[in-house]
C-alpha cells in the first residue's frame, strides 16, 4: 500500500478526495500494455469517481476534470486516449516562478500607486485638452481618496500640490478655475442621497388637527360603550326584562 505522506502534495488532495482503493485501481493502469483497453478501463475508472464524488455532476464540464485528475494520479507516462484534452503535468509538478512584491510603496499614502499608474499615463497624452480633461479626473479622484484616507476634506491648492509632486510637475491647473468651477468637486447624481424633507407648518397642523379629532372620537366612544348598548360592555340578553323587580307585597 502506497504511504499517502511519501507522495506530491497535488496527489495528496486527489487521493483524499477519490479514496485509495481508487488510486490503486489507476496505478494498475501502467500494467495494460494495449493504450485502447488501457484507455477502456481508464473510462470505467472515470465513471467509478464520477459515482464517489456525485457533486461533481453540477459542475461544468465534468468529464475533463474527472479524466484530468485520472491522469495526474497515474502519471505522465501512462499514454491514454481520453476522450477530453489533457492538460500537461508540468504546472503541477514543477514550483512556480516567486511573484515580486513591490519593495518601494506609492509616494503618497493616501492615493496609492493606481493614481500614479494614471499620473503616468496621462503625462504621455499629446493632446492638449485631452491632458487637461484627464488632469481634472484625476484631481477629483485625488480629492475622493483623500476624504476617505484622512477623513477631512482637502482644499484645492493641496490636490494641486499633490499632483504637482506626483507628476513632476506635468500637470498644472489654473487653481482660480478649479475654485470657481468646482472643477474637483463629484458632479450632482453621482452618489447623492435623497434629502430629508421636514414637514412645514401646515402639514403639521393639519395633521394635529387630524390626531385631535380621532382623540375626541375615540373618547366619545368610550363614554356611549363599545357598542353592545351599556357602558360595561356586556351585552343585553334577549327575552329578558330591563325593568327593575317590585318587591313582593
Amino acid at each position: 500500500m502506497t504511504d499517502l505522506l511519501n507522495l506530491p502534495f497535488h496527489l495528496q488532495l486527489l487521493v483524499r478526495e477519490y479514496g485509495h482503493s481508487t488510486y490503486q485501481l489507476i496505478l494498475g493502469l501502467k500494467d495494460i500494455e494495449d493504450v485502447a483497453e488501457r484507455t477502456k478501463r481508464a473510462g470505467q475508472i472515470v465513471q467509478l469517481m464520477l459515482r464517489l464524488q456525485p457533486a461533481l455532476r453540477e459542475l461544468p464540464e465534468v468529464q475533463t476534470r474527472l479524466w484530468n485528475h485520472l491522469h495526474a494520479m497515474a502519471g505522465e507516462e501512462v499514454t491514454l486516449e481520453a476522450p477530453v484534452p489533457l492538460r500537461s503535468l508540468t504546472v503541477r509538478t514543477e514550483k512556480p516562478a516567486r511573484v515580486p512584491y513591490p519593495r518601494q510603496g506609492p509616494k503618497l499614502r493616501a492615493y496609492g500607486v493606481a493614481v500614479e499608474a494614471l499620473i503616468a499615463k496621462a503625462v504621455t497624452l499629446e493632446d492638449a485638452a485631452e491632458r487637461e480633461q484627464a488632469t481634472v479626473q484625476i484631481g477629483r479622484t485625488m480629492k475622493f481618496l483623500y476624504r476617505q484616507h484622512n477623513k477631512e476634506n482637502a482644499k484645492d491648492v493641496t490636490i494641486l500640490r499633490h499632483l504637482g509632486e506626483l507628476s513632476g510637475g506635468q500637470l498644472k491647473l489654473d487653481p482660480a478655475v478649479v475654485d470657481s468651477d468646482n472643477l474637483f468637486e463629484m458632479p450632482a447624481g453621482t452618489g447623492a442621497t435623497k434629502a430629508f424633507i421636514v414637514p412645514q407648518p401646515q402639514q403639521r397642523e393639519g395633521r394635529d388637527r387630524r390626531e385631535g379629532r380621532d382623540n375626541r372620537e375615540g373618547r366619545d366612544r368610550d363614554s356611549r360603550g363599545n357598542g353592545f348598548g351599556n357602558k360595561n360592555g356586556k351585552k343585553r340578553k334577549k327575552g329578558r326584562s330591563q325593568e327593575p323587580q317590585q318587591p313582593p307585597q
